[in-house]
């Protein structure tokens, strides 16, 4: 595995993969086995496996949450090298933003709902890093020998970057993948870990009151009972399936989930 510090140490590197699939993994760090399943699924489809590590300070509208983001650098190295990744990229913030982020992406519409209601401004940092770095990572012109890997429990994001990809042809396929969850239900997130003993027993709440909620009101009263301050809770179709979505606090840590709703939820069991 070779560790690439500098955006120009890839660069010299890329120009010689051109002909050989890659799959691209951008991440933000603080592996855990939902990263591991991208990693995988670019492992099986792939030649090249690229993962970055970027904790992308535009996304960030709590400077709070940004300082507390757990960095395990030297632990996601070992995880990244265990699972098969060729190439890190590890850049650097003022490579990234060399402009002092003056170019950005702005979408217009989805960005502006949901998780966007209350984080103004995340979308524009998540699009606009992704942009970067897919440009950044990209070694082809054919989309067919370019993968990139998101979950699905950032459905909102994956929605997004598909939707970008799409209309700025990038020379990129967009694979989604489905959300790894602990054996409790709580979606894998870098942010679980910063949950009180409290707050993590009550956290697989929010997926199963969204399972099991006959609609999005009373899910959202449910969780609202049971101590979770609730962000939103709606039910809407961004990717062709039907699908309630969620984003809920325990504490200032900020929980975001989502179920298909392809078939009746039985009633709230809490």
């Amino acid at each position: 595995m070779i560790v690439h510090r500098s955006v120009e140490s890839w660069v010299a590197v890329k120009r010689g993969l051109y002909q050989e699939p890659l799959g691209f993994v951008p991440t933000m760090g603080n592996l855990h086995a939902g990263h591991t399943s991208l990693i995988s699924k670019a492992r099986k489809e792939c030649d090249v496996v690229l993962l970055s590590i970027f904790v992308n300070p535009t996304q960030f509208d709590d400077p709070y949450d940004l300082a507390q983001y757990p960095r395990t650098l030297q632990t996601d190295l070992e995880l990244a090298k265990e699972n098969g990744v060729d190439h890190v990229l590890l850049p650097e913030t003022d490579q990234i933003y060399s402009d002092g982020y003056t170019y950005q992406v702005h979408e217009r519409k989805l960005s502006q709902s949901l998780c966007g209601l209350s984080r103004p401004g995340h979308f524009d940092g998540v699009l606009s890093v992704v942009m970067k770095l897919l440009q950044i990572a990209q070694s082809s012109v054919d989309p067919t020998k370019q993968r990139a890997y998101f979950g699905e429990k950032d459905l909102q994001q994956l929605v997004l970057i598909r939707n970008m990809a799409r209309a700025f042809f990038l020379p990129w396929t967009i694979v989604s993948c489905p959300t790894v969850r602990e054996s409790d239900g709580l979606a894998m997130s870098s942010r679980n870990s910063r949950l009180t003993d409290d707050q993590r027993s009550l956290a697989p709440l929010l997926y199963r009151t969204l399972r099991e909620s006959g609609d999005a009101l009373t899910a959202l009263t449910l969780l609202t009972r049971v101590g979770f301050r609730v962000d939103y809770v709606e039910d809407t179709d961004l990717d062709g399936r039907r699908r309630r979505l969620a984003a809920a606090f325990l504490g200032n840590i900020r929980l975001i989930d989502n179920v298909t709703l392809d078939q009746e939820p039985a009633g709230p069991s809490l």
